[in-house]
């Protein structure tokens, strides 16, 4: 099936499996007009490959586990397996630098809603009550 076709199949963009070509994340052959030809299988790899960038992983990440989908061994599992958790914990330190991040910002906000409390007191106190 020509790029076009494996596209729409797989809900990607064209773009996208250039990308994941050029990252060495999928093979095509070449028609004798060059085009990039793809099999069936090549389906679920795409899709596969997108649940892997929903998990959060990086090109690089993707490409060294796709050696256990390819060769399935215990070794390759093995590998992947501490791959996997490798990246987890990157990302549960990831969230936390985040909600660190959060309550910083929040600190601020409480701070300056004091700040513009009391500017908005000495306001009042110095233009007296209205009439």
């Amino acid at each position: 099936m020509r790029i076009g076709d494996l596209a729409a199949r797989a809900g990607v963009s064209v773009r996208s499996l250039r990308y994941y070509e050029e990252q060495g994340l999928l093979v095509s052959t070449r028609s004798p007009g060059g085009q990039r030809q793809y099999t069936d299988k090549e389906v679920g790899r795409v899709r596969f490959i997108q649940r892997l960038y929903a998990a959060g992983l990086a090109s690089r990440t993707i490409a060294e586990l796709l050696p256990c989908v390819d060769s399935p061994t215990a070794q390759n599992a093995d590998a992947a397996w501490t791959q996997l958790h490798q990246e987890r914990d990157r990302i549960t330190q990831h969230i936390e630098e985040l909600a660190q991040a959060r309550d910083a910002l929040d600190e601020l906000i409480a701070i300056n809603r004091e700040h513009r409390s009391r500017l908005a007191a000495r306001s009042a106190e110095a233009f007296g009550p209205r009439q």
